[in-house]
């Protein structure tokens, strides 16, 4: 039988197993599905040796099955990331740099980003657990840019599954943009009036509206979440540590990771890769000017301020929605407090604080700034002839001031997105335009379909822009609207 693993941050008394947690995306009383320190399966030292060289997916069935057991059999889940892990399709580079420092290049998939591996998994078992129930499902996803690209290739055209995508149409690149608006079919990209936290909102919102689901599907349980908040997309993130310790682990020492950080999701789930035996030392989160999180571990105080603009664009997140599970994991607890329909009042309440000092022994966070960025991307380009991109720029400042210039530990950078998708940002800084990866070319002149959100968002006392009553009323109209064309 399937080990109840996953509980709700939120309340614990919930406890489910993978397929059922995937299925619910998001967990009872609006909080996220997380697993005990304690019942992380453990990695025995031989199997994370025997990794070295081993293809990416057969690293991602010995890390992810003990997680599935009971819930799919071995046979099946190996074809399913097989096909996810095709390496013809998504293939995975760890790029020696200085030192001892490599860089990750996650960035090779069909959308160009991190979020296709995730995503790739995502949708793959979750069309699997579909048919075997004969059931559908729409997934809702907030984007602050690649997230919805990636989930939206990731599901179009699977024959179980609607796709709705939520971005701020201000705040992404017109080509992050149209991986998501060119596809049709059963990918719905909307564009909404506010900042990534209001599309966020909006998502979990509607997660948890059970009426709507029933009233429009007769179905309370139609919805269910591809964001970071699925633990569907969690943990296939804590493979991406392993496979770059396959890589580099002649240096037989443990591994530095440093992560660029929005929602959490890469960062949490290199977390439960050190839980699971992998040898990481310090787990470096950089961010940009959206500083929540460094400023926490620096002052114990939790704020939300309103989100900032950055040229690492899928980062522009205040409030990121893995940092309830990794305040769950050093045993504290953070929630969004909600009135009786559901809507957010207060962002971020820390009712119960965790291990502050642990946290600041095992993890590192600075905040990089705009103009950061730009000089970054400059530096990494002369010194190396590498040509990175905002993100991946983020991280390499974020690793370079943890180690303060000095590279003889074994670390490793992911870089998560392809420069071509930031090539204004990339010209800026270095005076170069880079290439044009081939897919994205192909959607430049492809029609859209774009629904859009255009009431104005709320603003709380702290001046950051929350979901409107309005807002989430206009979704429900569209929603309803296009399960009538399309269903």
């Amino acid at each position: 039988m399937p080990k109840p693993l996953f509980y709700s941050t939120n309340n614990k008394s919930e406890r489910v197993n993978f397929e059922t947690a995937l299925m619910n995306g998001l967990a009872s009383e609006y909080g996220l599905y997380m697993i005990a320190g304690d019942n992380i399966p453990q990695l025995h030292p031989g199997i994370i040796a025997a990794m070295v060289e081993m293809p990416y997916a057969q690293i991602a069935f010995d890390v992810l099955s003990p997680f599935l057991t009971g819930d799919i059999p071995v046979d099946d889940l190996r074809r399913i990331l097989d096909d996810a892990y095709d390496e013809t399709v998504i293939p995975t580079r760890v790029q020696h740099v200085t030192g001892k420092t490599y860089l990750m290049w996650l960035t090779a998939g069909p959308t160009y980003s991190f979020k296709d591996y995730a995503a790739r998994f995502f949708g793959r078992i979750l069309n699997y657990f579909l048919k075997q129930r004969h059931q559908r499902r729409v997934v809702a996803v907030a984007t602050s840019g690649d997230t919805g690209g990636a989930v939206a290739d990731a599901l179009h055209g699977l024959d179980r599954v609607e796709n709705l995508v939520f971005f701020p149409k201000d705040s992404i690149t017109e080509r992050q943009r149209r991986q998501m608006t060119t596809l049709k079919g059963n990918v719905h990209a909307f564009a909404i009036n506010g900042d990534f936290d209001v599309c966020q909102a909006l998502a979990k919102r509607l997660l948890g509206d059970k009426a709507f689901a029933k009233k429009v599907f007769q179905d309370p349980d139609r919805f269910t979440s591809a964001n970071s908040i699925s633990i569907g997309r969690l943990l296939p993130q804590a493979v991406y540590p392993f496979f770059a310790y396959s890589r580099i682990a002649e240096f037989d020492e443990p591994l530095t990771a440093s992560i660029p950080s929005g929602n959490f999701g890469d960062m949490m789930g290199t977390v439960i890769a050190r839980a699971m035996g992998l040898p990481i030392d310090t787990i470096v989160c950089g961010v940009n000017e959206n500083k929540e999180f460094p400023t926490f571990l620096q002052t114990d105080k939790y704020d939300v301020h309103p989100s900032v603009h950055s040229p690492s664009s899928a980062m522009i997140v205040s409030n990121p929605s893995n940092f309830a599970r990794l305040v769950d994991f050093y045993g504290g607890h953070v929630y969004d407090a909600r009135d009786e329909n559901g809507k957010v009042v207060q962002e971020g309440v820390m009712d119960v604080m965790p291990d502050i000092d642990l946290m600041r022994k095992e993890l590192f966070s600075v905040s990089v700034s705009n103009p950061e960025h730009y000089r970054t991307m400059r530096e990494i380009y002369d010194r190396f002839q590498i040509i990175i991109e905002p993100h991946g720029a983020v991280g390499w400042r974020a690793l370079d001031l943890f180690l303060k210039g000095c590279h003889d530990r074994p670390a490793v950078i992911y870089e998560t997105a392809d420069p071509g998708k930031f090539t204004d940002d990339v010209e800026k800084a270095i005076d170069h335009i880079p290439e044009v990866p081939v897919g994205i070319g192909r959607q430049a002149d492809l029609p859209e379909r774009i629904y859009r959100i255009d009431h104005p968002p709320d603003t709380n006392p702290q001046g950051a822009l929350t979901l409107s009553d309005t807002q989430y009323e206009q979704a429900l109209e569209l929603i309803s609207v296009i399960y009538n064309i399309s269903g």
